[in-house]
This record gives structure tokens, sequence and C-alpha cells, in this order.
């Protein structure tokens, strides 16, 4: 399906007006011609198209966020003839679905470490030693930082600051935040791997590379985050972002105020960070076990 004018100008319109990142650009295209798609194949329109999207069971979130894109984009094609715009002859009220950030516990987070340092030890060619070490360096500062895995693929030479033990975090939105590394470990370990890289050849100064010597992608974290999942035998269901959800609610668990741990997470809205609060079950019981007046009741 060819795109149409309209979508093209408004992409255009997007990047140079909204400083959007490539990944939310990439969000709109998709949703408007998937939306576009339907509506040649099918007929109908807004509310046909939700109702598409419910019967196959696609999440709320999901249409929300369809929604908002369509919203954007016929604002801005129908924005001489408001009364042609589709998106003002219906109103939606669609009731999200409450899904708790997913975390890993702080026992298995040990065990990945453990597992990863071990890999690091048994290394016996230059090879497995470059893998191991960029591998442990890299792991190691997700489960430190709370970082997204696309925010470590982008990080380059000139974000690190080892001296002061400051990074620069370029987030979503093309927003950029410090974070301190707190923990001696792992500043040891990425010091480890930016040794090793600068004894390699390079053509760029992205901070991981691939076994190509290329900027490592989401992608390849995935899989080496899969790689070592299963060698330490943690949760099958885990996946990077777990590591991000566990920082948190560890963060906040331990006493953090949600203000700081928004700003440490990068989240645009403090309501996002609030999901967190729902998960530090280890704050829950200490509070139940020291003040619920059930407690000593009868003693």
């Amino acid at each position: 399906m060819k795109e149409n004018i309209g979508l093209t100008e408004f992409i255009a319109y997007c990047k140079i007006t909204k400083n959007l990142s490539d990944k939310t650009i990439c969000a709109y295209r998709q949703d408007i011609t998937s939306y576009e798609r339907y509506i040649a194949e099918n007929g109908g329109n807004v509310m046909t198209y939700v109702n598409y999207m419910l019967e196959m069971h696609r999440k709320i979130s999901t249409i929300k966020r369809h929604l908002a894109t369509l919203h954007q984009y016929f604002k801005y094609v129908y924005r001489n003839d408001k009364l042609a715009n589709p998106m003002l002859q219906f109103e939606f009220h669609l009731k999200s679905e409450k899904v708790l950030p997913r975390t890993i516990t702080v026992r298995d987070v040990k065990k990945l470490l453990q597992t990863l340092y071990r890999s690091r030890e048994s290394a016996d060619t230059p090879f497995a030693v470059f893998e191991a070490t960029r591998d442990l360096a890299l792991l190691d500062l997700l489960c430190s930082t709370g970082i997204r895995i696309g925010e470590a693929a982008a990080m380059t030479l000139d974000d690190v600051d080892l001296r002061s033990k400051i990074v620069l975090i370029h987030g979503k939105g093309k927003k950029e935040r410090l974070i301190y590394l707190s923990c001696a470990e792992t500043v040891s370990n990425l010091k480890n791997w930016l040794t090793l890289r600068a004894k390699t050849e390079l053509k760029h100064n992205f901070v991981f590379v691939n076994r190509n010597k290329m900027p490592i992608s989401i992608h390849g974290i995935e899989d080496i985050f899969e790689k070592y999942k299963k060698a330490s035998g943690i949760n099958a269901h885990a996946t990077p972002h777990y590591l991000r959800h566990t920082f948190a609610t560890n963060l906040l668990a331990n006493g953090s105020d949600l203000r700081s741990v928004q700003e440490i997470l990068g989240h645009s809205n403090v309501s996002i960070t609030e999901r967190y609060t729902e998960v530090t079950t280890t704050r829950k019981i200490k509070v139940l076990k020291k003040f619920n007046y059930r407690n000593n009741l009868l003693q």
C-alpha cells in the first residue's frame, strides 16, 4: 500500500515540530498505515476500526495509542476543515487494564550476575574474553541503573565519565538525563570493558558493540540477556525490561521518594512511576508487621 501524501506530510511535520524520537515516528506511521489499510479493505470509520481491534483482543493501551495517533493525524490533515475530522464524530471511553510491572527477585539478579562473572573467568580465547567482558558490563549496567536497553544501545564514549561516575542517558523523546553509577563493581566492570574496547579498531564511538564490531542493537541485547537467563536458571519469563522494573521497585521498597525514582528512570509523568509502588511488597510487609493493630490485639 503506497503511502498517501497526507501521511507523508504529517510525518515530516512531526519530525520538524514535535522533536519526537525515530521510534515514535515509526510507530505513528505504522498506526496510521494500519488504520488506512483496514478502511481500504473493509470500509467503515474510526468506530469500526476500534471495534475490530477489540474483537482482535488488542490491549486497551494499544487501542488508546492508535486513537491518540489518529487524533494527531486527522487534526493535521483537517486543520482547515474541522467538520470533516472523523475523530470529532466519536467519543471513546476505554477502561485500561491495570498491568503491574514485572520484576525478578533480588536473588535472581544475584544469580544472573554470578553467572556473568563465571563466564568472564572461564573465557579462554580473546574473542570469549571480549564477549564475556562486554556482557558483564552491559547487563550489570542495566541492573545498576534501570536504564532501557535502547538507551544502553545508544550510549557513546562521550556519554561516559568514569572519573565522576556519571553517564549521560539519551531517553525517550530525545530527553537527556544524568545517572550516577553508585556501585563500585559496576564502575569497575564498565572500566574493564572500555579498556578492552579501546584495544579494538572501531569506526564509531558507541560503547557496546556486537561480534562484528558494529553498534549493538536492541535485539542483540535481548539475545545476550536470553543467553545468561537460561544459563543462570532464573525466571524463564523474564526480559531485559524486568531489570528496569526490579531496579525501580527496590528503590521504592528501600525508602526512595517517588519523584527521585521518576527522574532516575526518565519518566515523563509521575503516574507512570506510581505503578511501582503497587509491587513494593517489602515495605508493605514491614508496615503491616509493625503497625497493624490486630497483631497484638489479644496478647
